[in-house]
């Protein structure tokens, strides 16, 4: 079966678009998924994330995107058992003057998964990607939409969230409706839960209010080990398992899958 392909994506930065990324990965991989994480943020952050050191990215995204290499040999095994990332470089700044005249330049991401069949881990095929959007609604954004399933939309607590949240939804129905019509909403997570703070509290009955049961039960709550562990160049699961960011990245990984099942089985 093909992949599935999940963008996390966020125009507004510093929402946990990466840790996300990293950590759920990490959790999917634990439960027997193999994983790939396509960095598309110029800054690289979920490659340093997952100790991918800056000589080691002689292939990258930006290759991959101008159609000079292909997903497989982008492609680079981490230290975390079944999870492969295609790392990001600076040179994605300028994938826009690149490709920007081609027709299908809102396709490149798409076409390249097309030839995901050479790419395995540990001899079996990818069962999720994971697609680490920048914090803009740019080109690189619009490829990740474009080559989705769906969206997974990480939403700090924080009082401009639902400001920031509605102009995503408008991308994305635009996205759905002119390029991607398969695309859907697979869960919106709120990261950064501090249960001592009534704004935390409110924003997260707001967010609940207004998409329902797209918003997952699992919140990420506000953890210094998941800030600590992308300085080690490890996920928190693997840098702490037992930490409360952990355990909840754990929690929510099973329910991205239950979701996954019940969309199957309809």
């Amino acid at each position: 079966m093909a992949p599935r392909i999940l963008t996390l994506a966020n125009q507004k930065g510093g929402v946990g678009k990466t840790t996300t990324a990293i950590n759920l990965a990490t959790a999917l991989a634990a439960i027997g998924e193999r994983v790939l994480i396509v960095d598309l943020d110029p800054q690289g952050n979920a490659s340093t994330g997952l100790g991918i050191s800056r000589t080691d990215r002689a292939v990258s995204a930006y290759d991959v995107l101008v159609g000079e290499a292909s997903v497989a040999e982008a492609a680079i095994m981490t230290t975390v058992p079944n999870v492969a990332i295609v790392p990001s470089t600076m040179d994605l700044l300028g994938v826009e003057l690149t490709i920007a005249g081609q027709a299908d330049r809102a396709f490149k991401l798409r076409n390249a998964f097309k030839q995901l069949g050479e790419l395995v881990i540990n001899e079996l095929p990818v069962s999720y990607i994971l697609i680490d959007c920048p914090p803009s609604l740019n080109l690189l954004t619009v490829n990740s939409l474009v080559a989705a399933d769906a969206v997974l939309v990480p939403l700090q607590c924080e009082f401009f969230a639902l400001e920031g949240l509605s102009q995503l939804l408008q991308t994305i129905e635009q996205i759905r409706s002119t390029l991607n019509p398969r695309l859907s909403i697979q869960g919106v997570v709120m990261t950064m839960f501090d249960k001592r703070n009534n704004l935390s509290e409110q924003v997260l009955a707001d967010v609940r209010s207004e998409m329902g049961e797209l918003v997952y039960d699992t919140v990420i709550p506000r953890n210094v080990r998941l800030s600590e562990a992308p300085s080690y160049g490890k996920p928190a699961l693997l840098y702490d398992l037992k930490c409360a960011g952990s355990q909840a990245y754990l929690r929510l990984a099973t329910e991205v899958i239950r979701r996954e099942r019940r969309l199957n089985a309809a």
